[in-house]
């Protein structure tokens, strides 16, 4: 398949407010035109109590409250892929606020792949049609007046993307801070090599573009950062700096995968996010149930 082209635009910067939840290190975020009351949400967060089975909204409120106090109107909520590490609150704010949801087409492999590993039977669609929009790579969007495309960028998963809004680029799972490197590539559907080129993608970016973490971990006992430069990571990132090759990248990720342990909402989250951050269908006596695959993952 031959590789888009990119619109990018540097003459517009959007307005970026970041709320981060320190249940699960990640970062969502509300994305404003800064020629209207327009936004987007960006890999938002459902909070879980995974021992007790309860289901909290207080990090997706933080986020509606934010936009309903300064009269914006949500016009996207974006998946950047289908999160292992925590739910998507996407169809409960979407319930409150109106707009599409998205993510990339690639979704349809992560819902064939793990429609099996949770013996999903024919009542769960594999065709992505849980979401509102697609996107395929090099897909343009709108945010108001501001305009948004989709980078295709599989590695960590089959189905991630990068999203670039005018100067500002939000990179998942693809790329941490440069003192954080890069996200694990051990998942189904995942692989290092593919990650690396991936990566060379997002670094192929003008250097001042801003990029936007989704998750952090403070490394090192420093202060949580969500936001850094295509020039930065270029220059400082411990995985893929400074010139480091595939061949180095992909032995080290290889190793390093095979000493993590699985996340630990991987199991709901999965469930969840596949099915566009909506719960599994009531049974006969209307109550939910997460499925547990033995020995599965």
């Amino acid at each position: 398949m031959t590789e888009a082209t990119y619109p990018v635009d540097m003459s517009v910067t959007p307005d970026v407010k970041a709320f981060f939840d320190p249940a699960t290190n990640t970062i969502s975020y509300v994305v404003k035109d800064p020629g209207s009351k327009a936004c987007a949400v960006i890999d938002s967060v459902m909070g879980i109590d995974y021992a007790a089975g309860r289901i909290t909204y207080d990090h997706a409120d933080a986020m509606i409250d934010y936009i309903e106090q300064n009269g914006l109107k949500l016009e996207w909520l974006i998946e950047t892929h289908v999160h292992a590490d925590h739910l998507s609150a996407a169809p409960y704010i979407q319930s409150k606020l109106g707009g599409k949801l998205g993510i990339g087409d690639k979704i349809t492999v992560v819902q064939d792949t793990f429609g099996k590993v949770f013996n999903e039977g024919t009542d769960f669609q594999r065709d992505g049609s849980q979401f509102d929009r697609l996107f395929q790579d090099g897909d343009t969007y709108e945010i108001g007046g501001l305009k948004a495309f989709a980078m295709y960028t599989p590695g960590h998963t089959p189905a991630c993307m990068v999203h670039v809004i005018g100067d500002a680029a939000f990179v998942g799972d693809t790329l941490f801070m440069p003192d954080g490197g890069s996200a694990r590539a051990d998942f189904p559907g995942g692989d290092a090599a593919t990650l690396y080129d991936s990566i060379q993608k997002v670094l192929s970016l003008p250097d001042s573009m801003r990029l936007f973490m989704c998750h952090d971990y403070g490394p090192n006992g420093r202060d949580i950062k969500w936001e850094t430069t295509v020039g930065e990571e270029k220059a400082h990132n411990i995985h893929v700096g400074s010139g480091k090759t595939k061949e180095e990248f992909v032995k080290f990720r290889q190793e390093r995968d095979a000493q993590l342990d699985m996340p630990k909402l991987i199991i709901p989250s999965l469930q969840v996010n596949m099915r566009a951050g909506k719960l599994p269908k009531e049974d006969k006596s209307g109550k939910r149930f997460l499925k547990v695959p033995v020995n599965g993952l």
